[in-house]
């Protein structure tokens, strides 16, 4: 079962854009909020630098995977945005979640006990 839901609304990443918290990794930046809601919510970019159709696909692939292995770990009620970057394409999905559970740490939203 999928522990978050999509965020597609451009007022939402907006929001996300100016009043998150950022964080900057060689692979991606992630943005960080307190969500409206109880939920996590998740929104994912990968602009046009990081080349075609199928390369912008598959840097989403890798964050959602990244994702979705940590998220049983992360506390519920926070809105989260990925913006890839061009190295992501070298990496693996889990030097990905590596990354991401290090910033994940450093925002706060970081539990050591897993939630079912």
């Amino acid at each position: 079962m999928k522990r978050y839901i999509s965020i597609k609304e451009n007022k939402d990443f907006k929001r996300l854009y100016f009043r998150g918290k950022s964080f900057v990794d060689p692979c991606f930046v992630m943005y960080v909020a307190k969500g409206k809601k109880g939920k996590t919510r998740i929104g994912i970019t990968a602009g046009k630098k990081i080349g075609c159709a199928v390369c912008r696909n598959r840097a989403k692939r890798l964050i959602r995977a990244a994702f979705s292995s940590l998220a049983n770990r992360i506390t519920p009620g926070y809105d989260f945005i990925f913006v890839a970057r061009i190295r992501m394409l070298e990496k693996k999905s889990y030097t990905i979640a590596e990354g991401m559970e290090k910033h994940l740490r450093a925002a706060g939203v970081w539990c050591e006990i897993p939630s079912d």
